[in-house]
């Protein structure tokens, strides 16, 4: 997926965000802001909209001294957490608990704080767990996964995880091996090792970190450990719409499991922003 004009006042948007997330110096704000124009006109258009926002989301920390979604980072933790309990006992009740499982995974990629400043969770599990997904490929996947001894499961935000670990845990129930990756180092609020211990999927599952500090995953930034166990993974799950932008064009078995939450991205699509898909690579 290429960089689009759209892109770029969204690119400031996110700067804003972070900003406001990560001080109250309004003086620094301008400071910090400038400085991410600068990154927003040297955009390549040939490359993911990630890339030009791992550059301003790299900026923004160094020039703040520190991560300015660490809190909102583990405050959504707390709040998935706090659900987890009803939300596990939604799929023991299931008549068909991958699906459902792998529904509210994907119900947990609204908890994006690069994005959103504000989530209705409760809505978007209701609407996940009774309306059609735009792209359903669930017959595929379900297919996939019986056939699959091991998977790769590449996450993507704090909060969020918690509701991957829903589907991890049933994953497992079916004998599965998991392999859970998270990011190198803070960006945005996307998992790091830290989230992962926080949501209890270290306690269930193998967790790496891929090395990276990348938006999505950018496999020539990421570690040869991380890009060893991705080239022999015999399945991947890719979470979230960075991962979408980034990967989609990799020769290789995934699903995606995202929600569409741009213009851009959904008329790459044809869709309706907001759209919920279980797509095949």
């Amino acid at each position: 997926m290429r960089t689009h004009l759209d892109c770029l006042p969204c690119f400031l948007r996110q700067s804003l965000i972070a900003l406001r997330l990560g001080t109250e110096d309004t003086s620094l704000q301008e400071t910090i802001v400038k400085t991410t124009l600068e990154y927003i006109q040297e955009t390549d258009f040939s490359r993911p909209p990630a890339y030009t926002t791992t550059f301003i989301h790299r900026k923004i920390r160094q020039m703040l001294g520190r991560d300015p979604f660490k809190g909102i980072k583990s405050k959504y933790n707390n709040i998935a957490l706090e659900m987890y309990p009803a939300l596990k006992s939604i799929i023991k009740r299931s008549n068909d608990p991958l699906q459902t499982a792998t529904r509210l995974a994907i119900a947990g990629n609204v908890i994006d704080f690069g994005i959103f400043t504000s989530i209705n969770i409760e809505e978007t599990i209701s609407r996940a767990l009774n309306n059609s997904l735009s792209v359903d490929h669930s017959i595929i996947f379900r297919d996939s996964v019986e056939a699959a001894e091991e998977v790769l499961y590449l996450t993507d935000n704090a909060g969020e995880i918690v509701f991957d670990r829903l589907l991890i845990e049933e994953l497992i129930s079916q004998g599965k091996k998991i392999l859970a990756v998270v990011k190198g180092s803070p960006v945005i609020n996307d998992s790091t090792f830290s989230d992962a211990e926080e949501s209890g999927i270290t306690e269930i599952c193998e967790v790496i970190e891929n090395g990276s500090d990348g938006v999505g995953t950018i496999l020539e930034w990421t570690s040869s450990a991380f890009r060893g166990a991705f080239d022999k993974a015999q399945l991947v799950i890719s979470k979230g719409q960075g991962n979408f932008e980034t990967l989609s064009c990799i020769d290789k078995e995934m699903f995606f499991l995202f929600q569409a939450k741009c213009n851009v991205v959904s008329k790459e699509l044809g869709l309706s922003k907001g759209s919920m898909l279980l797509k095949k690579s």
